[in-house]
């Protein structure tokens, strides 16, 4: 570890539980996509599949089928 993570480290040690805990709530979503993000993306997604379905670009298959079909898979 650098002198400055350590610093940095020994420094936030240092704050409340409340700061402590929003401080690694922020270092976690730096490292990946925030929630907002993931939902706008599946909302999108799920708009881009229902008008794909509307125009008839994917076909639909009874919950009988789907189930049958598992069924069949897991034998």
């Amino acid at each position: 570890m650098s002198a400055l993570f350590k610093n940095i480290e020994e420094q936030a040690r240092s704050f409340n539980a409340e700061d402590r805990a929003k401080l690694a709530e922020s270092m976690l979503e730096s490292l990946h996509t925030s929630i907002t993000e993931i939902e706008a993306a599946w909302a999108e997604e799920i708009e881009e599949r229902v008008s794909a379905f509307d125009r008839g670009e994917i076909p639909a298959y009874s919950a009988k089928e789907v189930f049958a079909e598992a069924h069949r898979n897991l034998q």
